[in-house]
């Protein structure tokens, strides 16, 4: 990673579902921290020296002949280490081969925490607190440097702590809200162990990557792609901190916007956060290329190399640009290095994705550390209006992927009007910050309804809504039924050509949140 804070901890990882979490709990105690998988060259990590290693859980035994194996190297740097179920059992593992084996009774779920020692690790953490437990191996034989100092009625082993050393291991996962007391080891560990002071705030990456963005560009110009979205216009405000009118910002309207989006966005970046912006009206390039389209990974091809289409010949009538900006995510970046080994791939994402090598453009990603929830905290300190701050998401390919089908614009203005009426609805009643997303989406499906005394032969729309943290998991959000009901009857009274409203109600997975 480009920018590490000078105080951090390195998070190994070996395959746990969990593992996200582990990062986002350190995170919430401002505790600097980085994911990179277990077999990571160990020379890119040791500069600055991590305060502390954090061995992450793991779907595979110890004992399975393709296992992820211990960097034995990690245990003699000097630095505080916590191993995290299949990191527990590998740090016993390491010492005795064959010490893990499979468990008499496989623990998955709660269980109460019977500590046998307060100090360190466990402090301030009541006896018989409730734990997460999902492993099917236990520890038989602990090695005789470790000692036990937490045990369930079920395994013996439930905590444990080196001897001689700074080393630590738990049973259970510390990182999953289940665990009761969970945020408080952590808390141990990082803070009082490892003694990381807790000062990686929102203030203080703005002041770091100011300075960073200011060396990096020099002279330089950068061209910034807005979408409309949190994410790019955190990247651009905080840009514009750093290097004023040496950035200049795109916004273009691809015709899949919302309703009267264009206008009120441009209107914020140019009035409110006083952004150098251009907007573009490309819709009609857009809608003429996506002309009778129905397969969804079509679509999303033609829309962005459109944009690249419309950047391009953007560039064409400016001064040249060096860097191209974008709002990249943590999530991104984790997701494109595979636990399994190393990968030097980004997965392809946003609506840019071909832009840099076309134009041999250099990418700056000053977010690229950062989860959704702090990309916000870093809006609101950079002054980014809170009603712009707490939008939804939006994806980059738009409605373009909420009408089913083809594209028209007879379809997407239908389908503008029903989602503007579902979203005024929920802001209008208190609801719109319940959620992780709502949406409507237009179905290629007509059904027999009834106005006044005629019959009607027309499209169904489907309302989705969800509740998320990270929108990696999401369940559909639980909303009243007289509410659901009156947006169903504004819809159906006020958008012309819909007869019927339906309501999603699966989560994700196996669904996803967009349809498309």
């Amino acid at each position: 990673m480009h920018s590490r804070h000078s105080e951090w901890i390195l998070i190994l990882d070996y395959g746990s579902q969990f593992t996200q979490l582990i990062a986002r709990r350190l995170r919430e105690l401002n505790i600097y921290c980085e994911i990179h998988p277990y077999n990571v060259d160990l020379n890119e990590v040791k500069e600055p020296t991590p305060k502390g290693v954090i061995l992450s859980g793991g779907p595979k035994s110890v004992n399975d002949p393709d296992a992820p194996e211990l960097q034995k190297e990690v245990l003699n740097w000097g630095i505080p280490v916590l191993g995290v179920c299949y990191g527990l059992q590998l740090l016993s593992h390491n010492e005795i081969p064959g010490s893990v084996d499979k468990a008499d009774k496989r623990e998955f779920g709660r269980a109460r925490l019977n500590i046998d020692d307060h100090s360190d690790l466990l402090k301030d953490i009541p006896d018989d607190s409730v734990v997460w437990m999902s492993h099917g191996d236990h520890i038989h034989e602990l090695p005789s440097s470790y000692r036990i100092i937490a045990h369930t009625a079920n395994a013996k082993v439930a905590a444990v702590r080196h001897t001689q050393k700074e080393i630590f291991g738990v049973q259970f996962h510390p990182e999953v809200a289940h665990t009761r007391f969970g945020s408080q080891l952590l808390k141990n560990f990082a803070k009082n162990i490892c003694q990381c002071s807790g000062d990686w705030t929102a203030d203080s990456f703005i002041e770091t990557h100011v300075k960073s963005i200011r060396e990096q560009v020099g002279s330089d110009r950068v061209l910034c792609a807005l979408s409309g979205g949190v994410d790019s216009t955190v990247v651009a405000t905080l840009l514009h901190k750093a290097i004023g009118d040496q950035l200049q910002c795109l916004f273009v309207d691809n015709g899949l916007l919302r309703k009267n989006e264009f206008q009120n966005v441009l209107k914020l970046y140019r009035d409110d956060l006083h952004l150098p912006v251009e907007g573009v009206d490309a819709s009609e390039m857009f809608l003429e290329r996506l002309n009778g389209v129905s397969d969804p990974e079509d679509k999303r091809k033609i829309i962005g190399r459109t944009f690249i289409d419309v950047f391009d010949d953007f560039v064409q009538h400016q001064e040249k640009f060096k860097y191209l900006a974008q709002g990249t995510l943590y999530p991104d970046v984790i997701e494109s290095v595979n636990f399994k080994g190393p990968s030097a791939t980004i997965k392809s994402h946003h609506n840019v994705g071909g832009l840099p090598e076309k134009m041999k453009l250099s990418l700056i990603e000053p977010v690229r550390e950062l989860f959704k929830d702090e990309v916000r905290e870093v809006g609101k300190t950079l002054g980014i209006p809170e009603h712009f701050i707490s939008r939804h998401p939006f994806p980059g390919p738009g409605l373009g992927i909420r009408v089913l089908g083809e594209l028209g614009k007879d379809n997407l203005s239908l389908l503008r009007e029903a989602d503007y009426i579902f979203v005024e609805e929920l802001k209008e009643k208190g609801l719109y910050h319940d959620v992780w997303q709502a949406l409507a989406v237009l179905l290629p499906v007509q059904s027999v309804g009834v106005m006044g005394d005629e019959r009607t032969y027309e499209f169904t729309v489907a309302l989705r809504a969800v509740t998320s943290l990270d929108g990696m998991t999401a369940d559909w959000a639980h909303l009243p039924y007289d509410f659901l009901a009156n947006v169903s009857n504004r819809i159906i009274n006020e958008v012309k050509g819909v007869n019927r409203v339906v309501y999603d109600i699966s989560s994700k997975p196996p669904a996803t949140i967009e349809w498309e």
